[in-house]
């Protein structure tokens, strides 16, 4: 039996996007910026996917779709695109919880003299509004908090602090990647400026994504060349991955109401079919919450035993999930999220997450639930409450 739980991480290209990128490739092949017939045929399949991706997130037809190689190109556009138009350090406000798609662009910036304040959260990995308020500064240009957290599952209260920087003046950006397809986003209603998305993680290709720009928002090009995009990223576009992009974006709005329901009630049943397995601690906030995602932390931490060692048991077991820790240069690190939380650099090495999709079923949840019991009663017989 083989039980894919890494949703967070990737998704299957859906049989329509796979079909749409086909017939893209054969009928719609030409450069999209040539003026002849074969490049307007291309031009038109890929501003048709731009209108699905607009639509999913509640872009209006004047704002901004600017198409990506994935996710993390968003974040870095939304980040260095704003910081490089300062001839001199500005101040930057991040969560501490963020993914390393903005974490990093923020380290460089800091490196170069930039002041960079990250929120602090709580046990469940939540940011405070109030907290973001006191950091607002008159030098500050920008506030990048992630909408769902993809290692801990947690939900920021996205529209309340889009409230805060807009009353301040400041732009404000979010990486939705984890949110989209799987919860309504209205970038109307959020206050977002900048909003980071991802095709492969809507079941659409990899190497594909988008970053929102709210008309007024001036960013600076990361890279040099035709100006395609708006001028904001050059290069020419891959159009039969932004066509399948588009078709996944599509499905994900048509098929949502029934689709995260469905999920949030299997997520819900593996954490009760978990609650009594006395090794593992449930992390962040259960009800601000991904509609599919369930993870926990070790908290045997006298055992030898990581969130790494489980998923390589799980692995041999045929059930695919992730680990929060990281492997450099052949030393274990404890997860920057973990750490952020409170847990100790033992905790933060015991994370383990697991991500349910459109092609997980309730006999998957139990099953799985069985296989995560006895793997931890094998290697971890011996009680120790060191919480």
């Amino acid at each position: 039996m083989q039980i894919y739980l890494d949703y967070s991480a990737t998704t299957p290209p859906r049989p329509e996007v796979i079909a749409k990128m086909e017939e893209t490739m054969k009928t719609a092949w030409g450069n999209p910026s040539s003026l002849h017939t074969w490049g307007q045929t291309a031009a038109t399949a890929m501003e048709s996917a731009r209108m699905e991706v607009a639509s999913l997130i509640n872009a209006r037809t004047e704002e901004s779709i600017v198409f990506t190689s994935g996710g993390t190109e968003a974040d870095n556009l939304a980040i260095m695109g704003v910081a490089q138009q300062y001839n001199k350090p500005q101040h930057l406000i991040i969560s501490s919880v963020e993914h390393s798609a903005v974490a990093e662009p923020a380290r460089i910036l800091e490196q170069r003299g930039w002041e960079i304040t990250r929120l602090p959260v709580n046990t469940g990995a939540r940011v405070n509004p109030l907290d973001l308020k006191e950091a607002i500064r008159p030098d500050t240009v920008l506030v990048s908090v992630i909408y769902g957290q993809s290692e801990v599952g947690t939900l920021q209260p996205i529209q309340e602090l889009g409230r805060i920087t807009k009353s301040r003046d400041v732009l404000f950006h979010t990486d939705a990647v984890q949110v989209a397809g799987r919860l309504p986003i209205d970038v109307q209603k959020l206050g977002v400026d900048l909003l980071s998305l991802s095709s492969h993680k809507i079941y659409g290709p990899m190497g594909v994504g988008a970053l929102y720009v709210r008309p007024g928002v001036e960013l600076v090009p990361l890279l040099g060349g035709g100006g395609q995009e708006g001028q904001l990223r050059s290069g020419t576009q891959a159009v039969p991955a932004i066509a399948g992009f588009g078709v996944a974006a599509a499905l994900a709005a048509k098929e949502m109401t029934t689709e995260t329901p469905r999920l949030r009630t299997m997520r819900d049943r593996l954490f009760d079919l978990l609650a009594d397995c006395p090794h593992l601690t449930p992390t962040g906030d259960r009800l601000h919450r991904l509609p599919h995602h369930v993870s926990f932390i070790l908290t045997n931490t006298r055992a030898s035993v990581t969130g790494k060692t489980i998923v390589r048991q799980l692995n041999l077991a045929g059930i695919g999930i992730s680990a929060g820790s990281a492997c450099h240069s052949g030393k274990l690190s404890a997860s920057p999220i973990l750490l952020a939380m409170g847990y100790s650099e033992k905790q933060g090495l015991g994370g383990i997450r697991i991500t349910l999709g459109k092609d997980t079923t309730e006999a998957d949840i139990h099953w799985t639930a069985m296989v995560i019991k006895q793997v931890i009663e094998r290697m971890m017989p011996q009680l120790s409450y060191a919480l």
